[in-house]
């Protein structure tokens, strides 16, 4: 009889900001009731409205530190002078309850976690399910006219998130996946497909 190869996902993420990638996240979640984002650690003070557990999990920097030094992230960074990692434990959890995790992370964060599983046993239930794509818009001119057309941020704001988006995009071959975000409904198309066939891909 042949077995079933089924099994959770961990799908990574990644795009420049402004090319369509939590739409298209958060488009899967509302499909797939078995899909769940990753919750991410954080040293920063909860805003209005986050919840422990679900938003993220709050730390201080003494539990931060103690965690990082016990090797229990799999991927981390410092980022406007508070810390945020993704903690193996967490991921392990979600897949072992039968659960597919989605992670919205950016470039280094995902080399981060490629890194990690490069050096880790070929068992390892992370290593197993590991799927990464990476969200591109058409162009930089394209990527420009989305940013002001949101109408949210100054000049140099704008500016700032294009030079990070070009370095970004540098890093897409490294990706399992890349979908040009061109129009939305066929880039949720593609998405949706990587994320049904990887379901049934013998491992």
């Amino acid at each position: 009889m042949i077995k079933d190869t089924k099994q959770p996902l961990l799908l990574v993420v990644s795009a420049p900001s402004g090319a369509g990638k939590t739409t298209l996240c958060d488009r899967l979640i509302r499909e797939f009731d078995n899909v769940v984002y990753s919750v991410s650690c954080t040293t920063r003070a909860p805003r209005e409205g986050e919840v422990h557990g679900k938003s993220y999990f709050f730390l201080s920097d003494a539990e931060f530190d103690d965690r990082k030094a016990a090797g229990e992230f799999i991927e981390f960074a410092k980022v406007h002078d508070n810390w945020y990692g993704t903690l193996k434990q967490t991921l392990l959890d979600a897949l072992s309850a039968g659960k597919d995790v989605l992670m919205d992370i950016d470039v280094q964060g995902a080399g981060l976690i490629r890194n990690y599983l490069a050096h880790c046993d070929e068992g390892d239930p992370l290593k197993q399910s590991y799927v990464d794509a990476f969200i591109a818009p058409p162009s930089i001119q394209d990527l420009q006219l989305r940013l002001w057309g949101r109408g949210k941020d100054e000049k140099d704001v704008i500016e700032r998130r294009l030079q990070r988006a070009e370095a970004e995009m540098e890093h897409w071959h490294e990706y399992q996946y890349l979908i040009v975000n061109d129009r939305i409904d066929e880039s949720y198309d593609i998405l949706r497909a990587v994320f049904v066939s990887e379901h049934h891909r013998i491992r």
